[in-house]
């Protein structure tokens, strides 16, 4: 008989951690099971062997025996010939396969009180109704309760009965035989539909579904400072729970438009103003926009184009908080793309004022007593 290698059959190396022997046969395991694989004799032989590898790996006196003298040590043992599951030792695992092939789940009610589904709805609004703050109305569909018979989905005065073919539980176990052994699964029951109920006669408003659609307007206190991506929980307003259970939430998510004026990051504003070359040098006062109307700002001699200015506490509101972001302003100065004649002589004089090179020759004549020298 080959020798096998039962660290590569659950892509170990050898000196793998107990823990980790553990996690590589449960992987290994949901992948090939039988269950999983009906009909698929290449995942059953896998299966067979990562079980083998298993059951050795897992043993400290037999995975001992087995890195001194490999596989061989318990050929003709009898204890994997067969490959099946008797004498398999589960070892906590359980849990898993019960997860994944229902083994054990038919014991597991689904027919208890459950919560209702979460809802979402997006909602837009302007540059103005974000940083200040809203109240909106919303118009929302969900699954609610049927108000005729109270969710039951039976006609008021009129009984239900408990299911006979899962008797009440909502579902019904099915067992087969593999070649590794006998397996339980668990499925909801069609004749109940998981319920573990029959009702006799449904009701006439929601035909025996226990709820109904309907659309409500919902009133949404928006606070100021809110942003694109920003999500309100409102508890309870989402569809409706069954079987007694808690309605779920409705989640808005908040979108914002863009401002014409005003450039938005986080909870400060930005914004551009324009200024002559002449002022900028000079020095001027200019009336700035913000989010709280206009103010006036003194821009100093000598500003730069680009040169950005702070408004500290002119931004946004933070939300649900005190205080607010701050304002930057940014100055461009205009360069005149056109001179007319009076213009031209004036930059010349500045030029020369200044000791400025240029073509005198080319450049207008400086004026004496309006006429020229």
């Amino acid at each position: 008989m080959a020798s096998k290698d039962y660290y590569e059959l659950l892509g170990l190396q050898k000196g793998a951690s107990d823990d980790e022997i553990k996690r590589a046969f449960r992987k290994l395991a949901v992948k090939y099971h039988p269950d999983k694989n009906q009909g698929n004799e290449e995942a059953e032989a896998k299966f067979k062997e990562i079980n083998e590898a298993y059951q050795i790996l897992s043993d400290p006196e037999k995975r001992a025996k087995y890195d001194q003298f490999g596989s061989a040590a318990f050929d003709g043992s009898g204890g994997f010939g067969g490959g099946g599951f008797d004498g398999f030792d589960m070892g906590g695992f359980g849990d898993i396969f019960e997860s994944f092939f229902g083994g054990g789940g038919g014991s597991r009610r689904k027919n208890g009180p459950a919560r209702g589904s979460d809802l979402e709805y997006t909602i837009t609004l302007t540059f103005e109704e974000a940083i200040f703050g809203v109240e909106k109305e919303i118009s929302v569909t969900r699954s609610e309760n049927c108000e005729h018979c109270h969710g039951s989905g039976a006609e008021p005065g009129t009984n239900s009965k408990t299911c006979p073919t899962c008797g009440g539980a909502g579902q019904v176990r099915v067992q087969r035989q593999t070649p590794l052994g006998s397996f339980v699964s668990t499925s909801t029951c069609d004749t109940c539909r998981g319920s573990g109920k029959i009702i006799e006669k449904p009701c006439s408003h929601c035909r025996g579904k226990g709820n109904v659609r309907k659309t409500r307007n919902i009133k949404v206190n928006i606070p100021a400072g809110v942003d694109t991506g920003n999500v309100m929980p409102l508890r309870g307003q989402g569809e409706h729970g069954q079987r007694g259970g808690n309605p779920g939430d409705l989640y808005v998510r908040i979108n914002v438009a863009p401002s014409k004026v005003f450039t938005r990051k986080g909870n400060d504003v930005y914004i551009d103003t324009h200024v002559s070359m002449a002022k900028a040098a000079l020095g001027t006062e200019i009336t700035v926009a913000t989010v709280d109307g206009n103010v006036k700002y003194s821009v100093p001699a000598g500003t730069q184009s680009g040169t950005m200015f702070r408004l500290k506490g002119k931004g946004i509101q933070r939300v649900n908080s005190s205080g607010k972001g701050d304002q930057y302003v940014k100055v461009i100065v205009d360069i005149p793309k056109t001179l007319n004649k009076e213009q031209k002589e004036a930059l010349y004089d500045l030029m020369r004022a200044s000791g400025e090179e240029f073509d005198e020759a080319n450049a207008p004549k400086k004026k004496l007593f309006g006429k020229n020298k």
